[in-house]
Order: structure tokens, then sequence, then C-alpha cells
């Protein structure tokens, strides 16, 4: 796999003997051993993944429960220089490329934008004072969005993903386009977003995604994983309302859950980021060399737990 996790970060790298010591020890143990590696392997990769989004639920929660109410820095100001710092950690310990560090960048562009626009439609509201704002929108709401786009980059190399029937690249643009565009367009006219669901199951009924947890190749409906990666945003943004960092305006006399229609407008957002992600990374179409993988034959071994 290119850009393995253990040449990047030397931490992991240091992992590796470990990490090979207990791939022999359960794959020895037949196949029970190594499903139990392989979801063990598969939690590691995937909280490698969601670390940025992770940190930032962290912040959420911690600032809401210890921040204190008379600080002269902001908690939404204080959200604002963490979140910033935390992106230049993450790439002084080479723990984030650069490339996925502009895909970031990207989605903190794009995420901005419509949170102006929306806390002006009043469809959500930041009830804190801060100064470090765009109008009504403290600007650690970018990297919410961007926590997004780094769980996409960071995930698509790990589990170095294959495709089969994937669309189009200027279909999926086109597509993700519209999909933004209704974000803001329902305001004024009919709301289209029932076409947009039709238009993203055509588009994608019959693409599969091939990712690689160890040393075979698995395969899920890539549909089913834009519904699974968006209940995963309905869950953070419970955490994200939960610690009042914004609130919908059914939670002004106190926090209730996010309304289960709000995984729709999660599944649209997804595709957005999912297309901006594809531009960057470009899907690769699963070979003949790789199928022996998915058989169980020709096995290879990957070099970490997270490469």
């Amino acid at each position: 796999m290119s850009h393995p996790a253990a040449s990047d970060w030397p931490l992991i790298a240091r992992l590796q003997e470990w990490e090979s010591r207990l791939a022999g020890n359960l794959a020895g143990r037949g196949r029970f051993g190594v499903a139990l590696y392989e979801f063990f392997r598969f939690g590691v990769k995937q909280a490698w993944a969601c670390l940025f989004g992770g940190l930032m639920c962290a912040l959420l929660l911690g600032t809401h429960w210890w921040y204190p109410k008379d600080a002269l820095l902001a908690r939404y100001d204080f959200l604002t220089l963490s979140a910033l710092g935390i992106q230049a950690l993450l790439l002084a310990l080479r723990m984030e490329t650069w490339s996925e560090a502009r895909v970031i960048l990207m989605f903190h562009v794009v995420g901005t934008g419509m949170e102006i626009f929306k806390t002006a439609a009043g469809s959500w509201i930041y009830p804190e004072a801060n100064v470090l704002r765009i109008g009504g929108v403290p600007l650690f709401t970018g990297f919410m969005y961007a926590a997004v786009g780094s769980y996409l980059a960071r995930v698509w190399r790990l589990f170095d993903f294959r495709f089969r029937a994937h669309p189009p690249l200027a279909a999926t643009v086109a597509l993700s386009v519209l999909i933004y565009v209704n974000f803001f367009a329902h305001h004024f006219i009919m709301d289209i977003r029932w076409v947009l669901f039709a238009l993203t199951a055509v588009l994608f009924a019959r693409t599969w995604v091939y990712f690689r947890i160890w040393r075979v190749y698995r395969r899920m409906p890539l549909l089913l994983g834009f519904v699974l990666v968006a209940l995963f945003i309905w869950f953070a943004e419970n955490i994200g309302t939960f610690a009042n960092a914004w609130r919908y305006p059914n939670q002004a006399q106190g926090w209730e859950m996010v309304s289960i229609t709000k995984l729709g407008s999660w599944f649209l957002l997804m595709i957005i980021s999912y297309v901006m992600v594809s531009v960057v990374n470009r899907p690769q179409q699963i070979t003949v060399a790789d199928l022996p993988r998915t058989a169980g034959k020709g096995l290879v071994s990957s070099p970490s737990p997270i490469s």
C-alpha cells in the first residue's frame, strides 16, 4: 500500500514487531483468530482515521463541562485556536500528510460558506459570544466540516480503497454541485432533496468499494458506506449540540436529540465530501491482480496495523 503509516510516523514503526507477533499468534488459531485480528486491525485503522474528529468532539465536551465561564478568552475562540494547534501538531508529528491537510482546507472553506448562510437563515445558532467569527459563525465550525474531510481522506489511504462500477467523475461532481446549491436554494424554492437521493441511488447503485483490512480485500456497497458514515456524523452532531457548541431552534429551551431526519442532510453532505476527496485521490478500479487477495490466494502481508 502506498504511503504506509509506519513510514509516516516513527512511533507506529516501533510497534511493527509487536503487531507482527500478534498477527502471527492469532492467525495460527485458524479462522476465528484471523477474524479476531482483523476486527482489532479494523478498529485501530478507524480510530486512526477519526483522530481529528475525535479530538474535536473531546474538545467540545471538555470545554462544555470545565471551561471557565469568566475566562478572558471566549470558549469558541479557545476551540478555534485549539483546532489550529491540533492541525499544526498532526502535521509536525507526521500523523497527517500535507495532501490530507489540503483536503481539510477545502472542507473548511466549503463548510464555512454554508454556515454563514444557514445561521443567517435561522437554521441553527451559536449561542455564545466570541471574537474569532464571520457574521454569526465562530471560526471553529469550519473545522467540524474539515473533520469529515480528514476522516474520508485518511480512511481512503488506510484501507487502500478500490472500486467496481464507479460512476464517472463528471457525473459525481455535477451531483455534488446540485446538492450544495440545494442546501441554499431550498430556502427560496422547492426542496429537491428527494430527487437528489434518487440521483445518488441511480449513480451509485452498482458501485462496490473494496477495502483491505489486512491481507485480503473485503467489499461492501458504496451506498451502504455513505449511510454508515452519515449515521456516525449524526451521532457526533448530537455530541456537539449537547455540548452547546450550536443549537437548533427546537433545542432553545434545553437539549434534546437531533432529529433523525437530519440524517438525510448528512447523507447528502457525505456525497459532497466523498466527491471532493475523490477529485484528489481519483478512484482506482479493482484489477485482476487484486482479485487473488479477495479469494484468499497469493496473500501479501501489510507492514503495520494502520498502514
